[in-house]
């Protein structure tokens, strides 16, 4: 069983950063995708960045020359780096990661790390 555990997580103001961590129990090079989601109080659960198995990545539009996500395959790591940060940025995070086929629905989630942004 594949184990995702987040961390970084806090409570900034608006224009500082955070950067998220995500330590999966597997090979990182193995997975097709890594991704993160976050989850606002009262909205659905939505794709924040994505990085493949050969490295390529894709951000969400709100959050792009913001947010960088990458891996550490040596370490086992995920990582969201989270620069001027704001309000609306606020959500329950979490890391997702998908080990074989298309790049869909993740096959393992970790339990979220909670990010604050105030004004």
């Amino acid at each position: 069983q594949v184990q995702l555990v987040e961390s970084g997580g806090g409570s900034v103001q608006a224009g500082g950063s955070l950067r998220l961590s995500c330590l999966v129990s597997m090979d990182t090079a193995n997975f097709v995708c890594l991704r993160w989601f976050r989850q606002a109080p009262g909205k659905e659960r939505e794709g924040v960045a994505r990085i493949d198995r050969d490295g390529s990545t894709w951000h969400r539009n709100s959050v792009k020359g913001r947010f960088t996500i990458s891996k550490d395959n040596a370490k086992n790591i995920l990582y969201l780096q989270m620069n001027s940060l704001k309000p609306e940025d606020t959500a329950m995070y979490y890391c997702g990661a998908t080990e074989k086929g298309p790049c869909i629905t993740p096959a393992y989630w970790g339990q979220g790390t909670q990010v604050t942004v105030s004004s």
